[in-house]
């Protein structure tokens, strides 16, 4: 276990030698001590390794992430695991907005609730939130799955493309072009998957969940449409 004081040590210290550690390293149990909320802690790790950061972190932890799996065990600011691209991010807390946003792969684990526009402009990211989410949260998502087993915000899925959105709550609005959809037997299967994979399958049930989707009128420009866009 590589222990790394945050305070006495320095976030560029911290990121510089996380970055070192590309392709296979021996070095693989990292723990960061004393993060008192600093900005883009482990950013940009792209290396099979485990991260555990104790305490709440600032904007953009995790952002970029490649193999790692990073766990907060605190609370997250904006922009976790912004840009993800594999591996798996774990928050213990609540997470601020824009959570994952661009995401194009790994799994987004947040035990707590999420703010507004979780999922933004996902792009292959799942998300599991154990609460709720906040409003305009999958707004553009492109492709990925976002799972709540709370409830979700106003203007669910704005402008959805091919994104599937599971909400075991109530939801207060959707956005333009975000329907309700049949639940087939594939997405109970995916569903099950990422509740086993997202540490929340003692908490729900898959067959409790309501899909949303695109409706798929937004995907050409149509004068008829232009108050929609």
């Amino acid at each position: 276990m590589q222990t790394f004081d945050l305070g006495a040590e320095g976030l560029r210290a911290l990121n510089s030698s996380l970055h070192a550690l590309k392709g296979q390293t021996n070095m693989t149990a990292w723990e960061v001590v004393n993060p008192k909320g600093a900005h883009a802690i482990a950013a940009g790790v792209d290396a099979p390794v485990d991260i555990t950061v104790r305490g709440s972190t600032g904007y953009y932890c995790a952002g970029m992430n490649k193999q790692a799996t990073i766990r907060i065990k605190g609370s997250a600011g904006p922009g976790v695991a912004e840009n993800m691209m594999s591996g798996t991010v774990i928050i213990d807390g609540d997470a601020s907005q824009y959570a994952g946003a661009t995401g194009r792969g790994g799994l987004l684990v947040i035990k707590g609730n999420a703010s507004s526009r979780c999922g933004i402009s996902m792009k292959g990211i799942n998300i599991v939130v154990h609460g709720n989410i906040g409003h305009m949260s999958a707004f553009m998502a492109q492709s990925g799955n976002l799972v709540v087993l709370g409830n979700a915000g106003e203007a669910l899925g704005d402008s959805l493309y091919e994104a599937r959105l599971f909400v075991r709550g109530t939801v207060k609005s959707l956005g333009t072009d975000c329907i309700e959809k049949e639940m087939r037997p594939e997405h109970f299967e995916i569903l099950e998957d990422l509740l086993k994979r997202g540490e929340a399958d003692a908490k729900a049930r898959p067959e409790e969940f309501r899909r949303y989707g695109s409706a798929r009128q937004l995907y050409n420009f149509n004068i008829d449409n232009a108050s929609a866009y």
